[in-house]
């Protein structure tokens, strides 16, 4: 639909004001023909760095001007971003959807296009000086996060600092070798050297100190999944020539080709390297040594990353955020350094929260866990606030909870609640810890849907919906953080949060992957299917299948057919052996 912007801004030509200046495009004029935006001539990057460029408030009629856009073009879209009150960032503004909605604006036509796309262009064009690579699993492997780590390693120089919760890859084990023979540091903070260090010999933690790797570990669950090419160890000027891989995969075949997974690479973009090197040297500090390989015994530390080499190279639009702000560190004289919870900090779950309560057009969640109850509540207090806003949540099936069970743990709680009576810190952790909201974010309204594949969950067969992300309005905040108490309060975690024009292609490709996840098997008609054959079939019906995205009703309901048509599906030997179970026999 045309926006009634111009209408608005013709009026002070009646009352006398002088005429608006003339356009180089016709009132009516279409840059889209057709409304086929892929026939353009301009890229996907483009385009939808023109739209995020529009939406963000720092965009000015006058930075448009100066920019070289024509003046009616820069003010009438502008009015339709603002809305009524002419002011970005309230409650009537009406972001652009897309490039065909900024096309269908007034005096917005192929001129301006060209126009808003050269104000752009340099954000979009390819340069290994400052690159954002965008993983998405499940993949084969050679096309996968993992294959790409692999490179990565066999292109370090310097240094590689890798913090990982899992791995149990052969290939970049080889690569990580390859990178100590020629002379690369290899520092890895390794979530599973803290069981290893009980049994050592023959270990995966031993092998990599066997290899040069010198490992370490800390006390808390170190669930990082980063790595640091030639990193800003000894100079932040190195930040610039820095790559830094992290996401929601950790290295292991399952995260590459079954889960359902993200990782980003960073090439160039030098604040976020530095942050990642603060964070790996504060917790390298602070960790313990594995002390398998006698020669990598000496700790040597790396020059710290100042406030002044942050600030100097700052990037608007992202941030870094750890959860290791909410602890502090001492040395135990007789476990070593220690990590312990400071209570009352919450770094991630409040920048999350705060996300969510000035969101103006949507939130989008994928999350394996959701139970978060600072991020539940705000999702539940912006339904209820902001009902236009479009909430979606989308699980993996461990969140699935039925009605009787949902009952049970409010009861749970509540009983908690009773005996912390009196207790503020236990209190907090009654209602912070152990409560899955999926079940109570589904019954207020909010449209929540879980990746189900199997009417018993267990970790042998399950094809996980591993990812941990949100998109906000134009925002991505992605990395290793479970929305959990857990993850906030007892492991190690971190998330980039990006946003602004320098980074919409990036968002624009976690959006896209929202909506095949939030479609996934509903095409194929799955669920009518397995429902079907479940109600009306004879002979055994599998109680593990394809994966597919379903609503709690509907899940619900394929639950309850198959225990009717099957009640041996609850039996001892079913419950406690689900890895040996995948048909069930009427």
């Amino acid at each position: 639909m045309r926006s009634f912007a111009f209408a608005l801004l013709a009026l002070p030509v009646a009352c006398g004001g002088s005429a608006p200046p003339a356009s180089p495009d016709a009132e009516d004029a279409v840059a889209i023909v057709g409304g086929k935006a892929d026939e353009s001539g301009y890229t996907e990057c483009e385009l939808e760095t023109v739209v995020a460029h529009l939406n963000d408030p720092a965009t000015t009629v006058e930075s448009l001007r100066a920019d070289g856009l024509h003046t009616r073009a820069a003010r009438n879209l502008l009015a339709h971003r603002d809305g009524p009150d002419g002011a970005p960032g309230t409650a009537d503004d009406d972001l652009f959807d897309d490039i065909l909605e900024v096309d269908a604006v007034y005096y917005v036509g192929p001129v301006a296009l060209e126009q808003l796309v050269a104000i752009v262009a340099p954000l979009c064009e390819a340069s290994p000086d400052a690159a954002v690579e965008v993983f998405f699993s499940p993949q084969p492997r050679e096309r996968s996060h993992l294959a790409r780590a692999v490179e990565l390693v066999d292109g370090a120089e310097r240094s590689l600092d890798i913090a990982m919760y899992s791995f149990r890859d052969g290939a970049i084990q080889d690569a990580l070798e390859r990178a100590v023979e020629r002379g690369v540091r290899v520092r890895m903070i390794f979530e599973k050297a803290n069981e290893d260090r009980r049994d050592p010999e023959g270990s995966a933690s031993a092998r990599l100190e066997d290899a040069g790797v010198d490992v370490r570990y800390v006390n808390r669950i170190m669930h990082h999944k980063f790595l640091l090419v030639d990193g800003p160890q000894d100079d932040p000027a190195q930040a610039a020539g820095a790559t830094l891989m992290t996401g929601s995969a950790n290295w292991s075949n399952s995260a590459a080709t079954r889960y359902d997974e993200n990782t980003l690479v960073f090439t160039g973009h030098a604040e976020i390297a530095l942050r990642y090197q603060r964070e790996f040297d504060h917790v390298w500090t602070h960790s313990r040594d594995f002390a398998w390989n006698p020669e990598l015994a000496e700790r040597v530390d790396t020059i710290p990353v100042a406030d002044e080499a942050l600030a100097a190279a700052d990037d608007p639009d992202a941030e870094a955020l750890f959860t290791s702000a909410n602890f502090r560190t001492y040395e135990s004289s007789r476990y070593g350094w220690t990590f312990s919870r400071v209570r009352g900090r919450e770094e991630v779950a409040s920048r999350i929260v705060e996300l969510i309560e000035a969101a103006r057009e949507r939130v989008f969640v994928a999350s394996g866990h959701l139970r978060s109850r600072p991020i539940a509540e705000a999702l539940l207090r912006k339904l209820e606030t902001d009902p236009d806003v479009e909430i979606r949540v989308y699980l993996d099936a461990q969140e699935f909870l039925s009605a009787w069970t949902h009952e049970r743990q409010v009861d749970e709680r509540e009983a908690c609640l009773e005996e912390a009576a009196g207790s503020e810190a236990r209190t907090m952790d009654c209602l912070d810890y152990g409560f899955l909201y999926a079940f109570e974010l589904a019954d207020a309204g909010v449209d929540v849907r879980f990746k189900h594949y199997s009417y018993r969950w267990h970790y042998s067969y399950a094809a996980q919906m591993h990812h941990k992300y949100l998109v906000v309005d134009d925002a991505l905040v992605t990395g290793s953080y479970n929305l959990s108490a857990n993850a906030e309060f007892e492991t190690l975690e971190n998330v980039v949060v990006l946003r602004g024009a320098t980074y919409a292609g990036v968002v624009q490709r976690f959006v896209d992957n929202f909506d095949a996840l939030w479609e996934t098997g509903r095409a194929e008609g799955l669920y009518d299917a397995l429902l079907a054959d479940v109600r009306e079939g004879e002979d055994a019906f599998p109680i593990v299948f394809d994966a597919m995205a379903l609503t709690w009703d509907e899940v619900d309901a394929l639950k309850r057919a198959m225990r009717d048509a099957c009640p041996e599906i609850d039996s001892e030997d079913f419950r406690r052996h689900p890895e040996r179970h995948y048909r069930c026999q009427p």
